[in-house]
């Protein structure tokens, strides 16, 4: 009996510790007008052109991270694992190094480095930063899902089986590992996205003009409307992880082909 309670108890424990700020957050939000519930501030929200306009550019920029964080880490831990076995201690040191760098001085090194630059004398090359850096803060979680993925797999014999039949090493890369680590790519995937959906200071240190920053001047000037922003940004970005997995299962299984 005690076997079946403890789980069912912290479990519990753990879906109370975040549904319950999530309805009151939900509840508080609903209190826009004196004395009835209504979704007044949810409209006021989504009536505001800034709100959709943030959302999309952070959209974009999470989606452009994702592609570009799987097209440097997926070559380079499989290069790593097939030829360069004792370097993989020093590319897990640097790949961890976005935690003990705060952003706030990696914004400001990109920003003194590339001064006086197209990459800061443009709203093209300010863009082009910022997904940098996400890009930089992606690699501790992209380089541990992918090098899992890696390591469940014989990269060798793959290699040689692929090589046997005459595949150069884009056509391995393209359809031998990338389709074997697909899972686990994606759950570095959904990690990137919820982390470049919700950063703040790199953004708002760029100018970009980022979910991150639209959310704080919103919580600085109303009461009700952050609570509902919240929560539509909560559902608007597990739609958005859903998507990605749907789009993602189903690419899968061209690649797979029929069975």
């Amino acid at each position: 009996m005690l076997k079946r309670f403890w789980p069912w108890f912290w479990f519990l424990v753990g879906a109370a510790y975040f549904l319950v700020p999530l309805y009151a957050t939900f509840d508080f939000s609903l209190r826009a007008r004196r004395g009835e519930l209504s979704f007044a501030a949810y409209t006021s929200v989504l009536n505001d052109v800034r709100f959709v306009e943030s959302f999309m550019f952070s959209l974009q920029t999470a989606l452009a991270t994702i592609v570009i964080s799987a097209l440097v880490i997926v070559p380079t831990a499989y290069w790593v694992q097939l030829r360069l076995p004792r370097l993989r201690p020093v590319i897990e040191f640097f790949t961890l190094l976005p935690f003990v760098v705060p952003a706030v001085v990696l914004v400001f090194s990109l920003a003194r480095t590339y001064s006086r630059t197209p990459l800061t004398d443009s709203r093209e090359g300010l863009w082009v930063l910022l997904v940098g850096s996400y890009v930089i803060l992606s690699f501790p979680y992209m380089y541990r899902a992918v090098d899992t993925g890696l390591r469940s797999i014989n990269i060798h014999d793959l290699t040689e089986a692929a090589q046997s039949l005459g595949a150069g090493w884009f056509t391995i890369l393209t359809r031998v590992i990338f389709p074997n680590v697909y899972v686990a790519l994606l759950s570095g995937a959904f990690i990137t996205f919820a982390i470049v959906m919700g950063e703040f200071t790199i953004a708002a240190l760029l100018a970009q003009p980022a979910f991150g920053p639209y959310m704080n001047r919103l919580a600085s000037s109303k009461v009700y409307e952050p609570s509902a922003l919240a929560i539509i940004s909560f559902a608007l970005t597990w739609a958005a992880i859903a998507a990605i997995q749907w789009f993602g299962q189903g690419t899968q299984a061209r690649v797979a082909g029929p069975r």
